[in-house]
């Protein structure tokens, strides 16, 4: 029997802003929360403070990153803070014990405590850090609402979603940056400018290139060994790119036919919004079943007991 389910609304728009498909409220107002990190990392590259710092793909992957707090993240951003003339002490993300289960349990056999650098958003931070530095503003602070950085972050986020956001609600995100509400369709649409930028002015089109480039071909440092969004990019080989966020957000880039997915559960959980996005994909033809065979230990999650035996499994109910 179902125990437990987990209702979701998404929708699939194109780049002209038109809403192909949807399931449930597409109107109603979202955080974005981390799955729209791809967004704020446009600054990075579009006021040249990548191309100043010498930054490559792997840095501009990791600022798109919600990762895991392995070695090659922790080795990268702090190499990366290096290079501007920061250590982790300007990071202002907080500290917390690696996502991946066997560089906790590394790191806790050798007493070893967590810094700024395995936050999981410290390359999302770290690219804030590197144009406040190239733009020669402030650098403590970066994280509060009326800093140039976030600011800047704002009025890239209104042209990609096509809409003002100045008296939208927004919140604290669990690293400490604004998260803006927009209706579910605007995310989407965000996402299809993303899958296709033509449309865009050719500074913040090339940015915005560079960024999903990155995002596609480095997806072990967008997420981690064991993250969904890793292993998901990794079984369809880049062609689809998702990223997720907190409280059961997801997006999804589909570069082949310009065209952007969001979607949100309902409860928030933690476990649904991959599986859920993965089944719509699946449901509208985006996946092929060659694909969703690759896919199945990825889209079907085992739930095991104490003792390691497969009691369940959360999987997609619309494919």
């Amino acid at each position: 029997m179902v125990e437990s389910r987990h209702r979701a609304a998404a929708c699939i728009v194109d780049t002209q802003g038109r809403v192909l498909r949807a399931w449930g409220d597409f109107e109603q107002l979202v955080y974005p929360r981390s799955a729209i990190k791809s967004i704020q990392a446009i600054p990075l590259v579009e006021t040249g403070a990548a191309d100043t710092f010498g930054l490559g793909e792997e840095e501009l992957a990791l600022a798109c990153a919600s990762h895991s707090g392995e070695p090659v993240h922790v080795r990268t951003v702090g190499a990366w803070l290096h290079r501007i003339g920061c250590s982790p002490d300007d990071l202002e993300c907080g500290r917390h014990l690696p996502y991946n289960p066997e560089e906790e349990r590394r790191m806790l056999r050798a007493g070893e405590e967590p810094s700024t650098l395995h936050n999981n958003c410290s390359g999302k931070h770290a690219g804030m850090l590197t144009t406040a530095r190239h733009m020669g503003e402030p650098i403590q602070g970066y994280i509060r609402r009326e800093h140039a950085v976030q600011q800047r972050i704002l009025g890239v986020m209104e042209q990609m979603a096509g809409l003002g956001l100045g008296e939208a609600p927004w919140g604290v995100d669990g690293c400490g940056i604004p998260t803006v509400a927009m209706p579910l369709g605007n995310l989407a649409f965000s996402m299809a400018r993303v899958a296709d930028p033509s449309g865009l002015p050719d500074h913040r089109a090339e940015a915005v290139t560079r960024l999903r480039t990155a995002w596609g071909r480095h997806p072990l440092l967008v997420g981690g060994t064991e993250s969904f969004d890793t292993r998901f990019m990794q079984a369809l080989d880049g062609r689809l790119l998702v990223k997720g966020g907190a409280e059961g957000v997801m997006c999804v880039v589909v570069p082949e036919h310009g065209l952007g997915l969001a979607l949100k559960v309902e409860d928030g959980a933690s476990r649904a919004p991959g599986i859920a996005a993965a089944g719509v994909l699946r449901a509208v033809g985006l996946i092929s079943d060659a694909e969703w065979e690759r896919l199945d230990a990825v889209v079907r999650t085992p739930l095991k007991n104490r003792a390691g035996l497969q009691v369940g499994e959360v999987r997609p109910a619309l494919a």
